[in-house]
């Protein structure tokens, strides 16, 4: 009898601590949940207690620098879009800038040349102002900056913090035997590496436009239409106009061939036409 209630204690104190371990994980679980989710529902930081102590900006030991993103719009009208487009490549050379983009247009009005440009942020002022001298008219010019340090300093705080919501998710899953725990608490450890790849993904982001700016060039090349507008000589014009002249010839005799059929057949009609009309004279005669 007393063997049977020595085995019966020692099965209800081994279950007692099973419970208890995973009630303490669950608590663990619990905690980091509910906070965690305070933490992206709020725009504060809020701390963990006896958990987790979760960084605020004002606690960043590492005060990030300034990270100001720079833009430039600019149309310039030229007289040659080689030129200067051979004008601007070599000036990209000497500023350790690349193009990103190129779109090119050619209509009877105008040709356009558009190029986006990227250039580190240090040598953007020097490349504007290259493209002010000697390529042709501006004809305008737009220049803006956006300031971006507290986003990336919220962002990377938040990342920090995710850091460590996530190795705190691990030792619980070490620490887990529940089938419940462990599959809530590998759920909650994809969903945070998910969230920590998108706030990495927005760093770097932020970074690139950061390190090179971005300018969007437009060259633009007008063709001369009359002699109201166009600002070249009599001479140019005459030939333009003696040129498009032959062109609208060319073009009227393209026209009436498309017409062949036509053509073909009408003279065939106006020959059976005659041939009936010289049978009823006869049968008159």
């Amino acid at each position: 009898m007393r063997k049977i209630y020595l085995l019966f204690l020692f099965a209800t104190i081994l279950s007692c601590g099973k419970n208890n371990n995973h009630e303490m994980i669950s608590a663990d679980l619990a905690l980091v949940d509910n906070v965690s989710a305070k933490s992206e529902s709020s725009d504060k930081l809020l701390p963990l207690p006896n958990l987790i102590e979760e960084k605020t900006p004002s606690d960043n030991p590492q005060k990030i620098s300034q990270k100001i993103i720079k833009t430039g719009r600019i149309e310039i009208e030229v007289g040659d879009i080689n030129k200067a487009q051979k004008i601007i490549t070599d000036n990209f050379k000497k500023l350790d800038a690349y193009k990103q983009g190129e779109f090119f247009s050619n209509s009877e009005e105008q040709e356009m040349l558009k190029m986006t440009i990227r250039v580190p942020n240090e040598n953007f002022d020097n490349l504007l102002q290259s493209m002010d001298e000697g390529i042709g008219n501006v004809i305008s010019k737009n220049i803006g900056t956006d300031d971006v340090t507290e986003e990336y300093t919220d962002v990377s705080i938040r990342l920090e913090n995710k850091l460590t919501y996530l190795e705190k998710y691990r030792d619980l899953l070490k620490k887990s035997t529940n089938t419940k725990d462990i599959l809530e608490i590998q759920e909650n450890i994809r969903n945070l590496e998910e969230e920590i790849e998108s706030s990495k993904g927005r760093l770097k982001f932020i970074d690139d436009k950061v390190k090179y700016s971005t300018i969007e060039l437009t060259l633009i090349k007008n063709k001369p239409r009359n002699s109201v507008t166009s600002k070249i000589g009599f001479g140019s014009q005459f030939v333009d106009s003696v040129a498009q002249g032959w062109n609208n010839f060319v073009g009227f005799i393209l026209g009436l061939i498309t017409y062949w059929p036509f053509l073909l057949i009408i003279p065939i009609i106006i020959i059976l036409f005659r041939k009936w009309r010289n049978r009823k004279r006869k049968s008159k005669d």
